[in-house]
């Protein structure tokens, strides 16, 4: 009795793929919820700090400045511009404007890092002096770190780019990047205005 053996020819199936057909997209996906569902129990206990506070901000603790944190708020959004760019670019295989775009990007993305310190200040208050500034800075430092991982993820594969070391397969990283970034971007966007706008709305 003979036996005879299957093959699966595999020849024509892509070897570089973008978006929900890429195991590192679904992880990009999974880090984001892991990390929105964080942001959301951080925002929960701030307004159950509310809710228990007469006064918000409590005392005489003076409100956030608005200047700073809005300028960087829009800078931020902004990134997402160059962000796009290199993801379309990405996705045409243009080498030169994905390096081009993602070093955009990473500039804009680490000054927007450092004024991060700023928009510490901006809450005047400090982080140990009651509830209220503890949830405040909570909220703005969690975010920050979702900032620097941004800014060290776009940094690596911009310098893989202009470095010539970036191999076909790291196209979809840029993608993934990108998806990423948005999603950093718009997460702070809710943060801002509770943080920012709350004290004297709520």
């Amino acid at each position: 009795m003979s036996t005879q053996r299957r093959v699966l020819d595999v020849s024509e199936l892509p070897t570089v793929v973008f978006g929900s057909r890429s195991l590192l997209w679904w992880g990009t996906i999974g880090f984001a919820v892991i990390e929105g569902f964080t942001l959301v129990l951080m925002t929960a206990s701030y307004f159950y700090l509310r809710l228990n506070e007469y006064d918000w901000p409590p005392g005489r603790t003076p409100n956030p400045d608005l200047l700073i944190p809005t300028l960087n708020t829009l800078l931020l959004l902004g990134v997402m511009a160059p962000m796009r760019m290199a993801d379309r670019a990405a996705k045409r295989y243009d080498r030169r404007a994905v390096a081009r775009w993602l070093v955009v990007a990473t500039v804009l993305s680490t000054v927007v890092a450092v004024l991060r310190w700023w928009d510490l200040l901006a809450l005047n208050v400090r982080w140990d002096a009651h509830a209220y500034g503890s949830a405040a800075w909570g909220v703005v430092v969690l975010h920050g770190t979702l900032l620097f991982v941004d800014v060290f993820e776009t940094g690596t594969i911009a310098w893989l780019f202009l470095s010539g070391r970036a191999l076909r397969k790291n196209f979809p990283d840029v993608s993934d990047a990108a998806d990423y970034q948005y999603f950093m971007s718009l997460a702070w966007v809710p943060l801002y205005l509770i943080v920012y706008w709350g004290p004297r709305i709520l």
